[in-house]
């Protein structure tokens, strides 16, 4: 029977919850889902300091941009991410991601 786990990130801090859910969602049939992702709580110097790469291919082109950038554009997508970096590399990370709802 599967389950479903619902939890308000609502004050958390990101490292502590993504690892929470990344736990979660290594068990059996587990579906989690998150709300008020918009409300982490972040460290002030981690939103400066925190970077994200991403090369596009060409010469030249490492686009970089901090955690504030990234939490204001798109919380989820910097949940998501870092949920996914604690998930073990494997054939069932794409299973597991798709059981990771946030709301």
């Amino acid at each position: 029977m599967p389950m479903d786990c619902t939890i308000d990130a609502t004050g958390k801090k990101l490292g502590r919850l993504a690892s929470e859910v990344a736990s979660i969602l290594q068990d059996k049939d587990c579906k989690v889902i998150i709300k008020n992702i918009d409300k982490l709580n972040l460290d002030r110097k981690k939103l400066e300091a925190k970077i994200y790469k991403h090369h596009t291919g060409y010469i030249g082109h490492l686009k970089q941009r901090a955690l504030k950038e990234m939490y204001l554009k798109a919380p989820a997508w910097v949940f998501r991410h870092a949920v996914k970096g604690m998930l073990p590399k494997n054939k069932l990370l794409p299973k597991r991601l798709k059981k990771l709802v946030i709301e």
